[in-house]
């Protein structure tokens, strides 16, 4: 996919994001749902974005976990990418039970360089998949991203904190050998989800080969408290769209 005139190129695009990933000194991705708060970000100096899907669905009427489709991603995508000239990447869930080649071209046909993929499959009863399920499709990703000429940015997800999976004693231990996995397949980026205490937030960036993706509530955590622990990204999830819902709702409340 060529560059519009006086706009970066796919490639340029893919490079500089991952460039931005520094552990200690992390890239701030704000969570962005449309066109109209890429652009608030944009305009509040951000250099790159990352597309949520609980916002991207609640923003058109449907609920998260698969509730949409990938073509409705691309659809929203394709409006995000056209409004702003920076890196967009893009959580895809798990994948919309779609081949790894047809996650990438749609994401590149659309000006996305990056994405997230999580293990929890939401088509397949919220199945967990196997770390070696999850390993094999971060590698089809690198590899259908590498056939493609494009260095997507691929940012692997684990819900073992989220999900409370397992006993507690040894959780940590397996959600780094599940993205240590991840890793070797050929992952930019390793994204733990969940809100941690400081003391397993760097357990992760230590024992973990890549950045490591920390989640931020945008309106009560210090942003300089994740660089020392050594995260390498920060995003917001749903909660930049939730904070602006509780603003909006108190000045409405005002007028009802």
């Amino acid at each position: 996919m060529p560059a519009e005139p006086g706009r970066s190129t796919p490639a340029e695009r893919a490079t500089a994001l991952l460039e931005l990933h520094q552990p200690g000194n992390p890239v701030i991705l704000p969570t962005v749902w449309d066109a109209w708060s890429a652009r608030l970000a944009t305009g509040a100096g951000f250099v790159a974005l990352t597309v949520g899907s609980h916002p991207l669905a609640d923003s058109i009427g449907k609920p998260d976990g698969e509730g949409m489709s990938f073509e409705d991603v691309l659809t929203r995508v394709a409006q995000i990418t056209a409004a702003v000239d920076a890196p967009v990447s893009v959580d895809v869930e798990s994948g919309y039970g779609l081949p790894a080649a047809r996650l990438i071209e749609g994401l590149l046909s659309v000006g996305a360089v990056g994405l997230n993929i999580e293990d929890t499959v939401h088509s397949e009863g919220n199945r967990l998949r196997s770390s070696g399920e999850h390993a094999e499709l971060v590698g089809a990703l690198r590899a259908a991203a590498d056939a493609a000429g494009v260095h997507v940015v691929v940012n692997a997800r684990t819900d073992l904190f989220l999900r409370k999976d397992g006993d507690d004693s040894d959780r940590v231990e397996r959600v780094v050998a599940r993205l240590n996995e991840c890793a070797a397949a050929g992952a930019d980026v390793l994204y733990p989800v969940g809100r941690h205490a400081p003391e397993t937030l760097r357990r992760l960036t230590t024992e973990l080969p890549l950045p490591v993706n920390a989640i931020a509530l945008p309106d009560q955590d210090d942003p300089a408290s994740f660089g020392p622990l050594g995260v390498g990204r920060i995003s917001f999830g749903p909660f930049l769209q939730s904070a602006l819902a509780g603003r909006a709702t108190e000045m409405l409340a005002r007028w009802a």
